[in-house]
């Protein structure tokens, strides 16, 4: 189940735009549905240039503790590098809370992150525990386009960590 966390305050200049929702609620409920299938589709879809045309901006940023892409332009291919250090992942975020001004918003939430090691890495193989999870506070910016909203801005502070990170790549 999903939910959202909104501010019922009204959204100014938030008019019905082509391809997006006008409504305060409707277009908090849109923002905050790019971040879930963000997350949902680290886990179990294809990132590819559609993955990215669907969510984020031509000038996009998503920057983690360890790294940072700028741009649409190879935004996919940077996910699944990153994705490919772990056998699977699954991220379990809370609840967005948007703030709506006009044509953008911001968003915030928390992140559950749990990434599994390929086996080569983990015990008894390697010499990793098996898992590695992290908490990180999630704060966003999202504008709206001709094509709906879309995010602009993902940055992710980690607030703790267990077990070890993957080894760098080789």
């Amino acid at each position: 189940m999903t939910s959202t966390v909104t501010n019922d305050q009204p959204a100014t200049g938030a008019g019905s735009g082509s391809g997006g929702s006008g409504s305060g609620s409707g277009a908090r409920a849109e923002i905050a549905g790019l971040l879930h299938r963000y997350l949902l589709s680290l886990d179990d879809e294809e990132l590819d240039d559609a993955w990215t045309a669907g969510l984020f901006t031509d000038d996009a940023v998503v920057a983690f503790p360890v790294s940072r892409h700028q741009g649409a332009d190879g935004m996919a291919a940077y996910h699944r590098s990153a994705l490919s250090a772990f056998a699977a992942t699954q991220h379990l975020g809370s609840p967005a809370v948007v703030e709506l001004d006009g044509p953008r918003a911001t968003l915030r939430a928390n992140l559950i992150s749990t990434h599994v090691h390929h086996a080569h890495h983990a015990l008894p193989q390697g010499s990793l525990p098996p898992l590695f999870a992290t908490g990180t506070f999630v704060n966003g910016e999202a504008r709206r386009t001709p094509e709906g909203w879309r995010l602009n801005l993902l940055a992710f502070r980690l607030l703790w960590a267990d077990g070890s990170p993957p080894p760098p790549a080789r």
